[in-house]
């Protein structure tokens, strides 16, 4: 797909999608009380959400950074900090990016991530589309 924007013609760079045993991702999580920190910075956990709702929501975010690693080729220097899954004001997602996922992305002429996240009974799903400049 190419499409004009006001910066010129854009195309899709990347598409990744993941889905994740919501039930198996809360085992790992009980298993080892630190992986949350490793996956997630503090502003990626929902403070007003506990149980299975805060696995639901944590788990759709890790199937958000595997999609993207997917869309960038599963380059393998990535770390789970530089991807970070938010939540704008109005509820939508976002990716925000740094260091090693911002390098891999600008490498790959990559300036705009779009995400959907879903996840229904035990199971989270998450599909990225990563656009960037059709000269890159």
């Amino acid at each position: 797909m190419v499409a004009n924007t006001a910066s010129g013609l854009s195309s899709i760079r990347g598409i990744g999608v993941d889905i994740v045993d919501v039930r198996r991702f809360t085992a790992a999580m009980d298993r080892s009380p630190r992986l949350a920190e490793r996956l997630f910075v503090p502003a990626e956990i929902a403070p007003d959400l506990s149980g299975r709702r805060l696995m639901n929501f944590l788990a759709a975010r890790f199937a958000a950074k595997e999609a993207v690693a997917k869309a960038l080729g599963a380059p393998a220097n990535l770390s789970w900090h530089d991807c970070r899954v938010l939540t704008a004001d109005s509820g939508q997602p976002f990716i925000d990016t740094s260091d090693s996922v911002r390098l891999a992305s600008d490498a790959r002429g990559i300036t705009q991530w779009h995400i959907s996240l879903t996840h229904d009974a035990d199971l989270a799903i998450a599909y990225v589309v990563a656009e960037g400049s059709h000269d890159a």
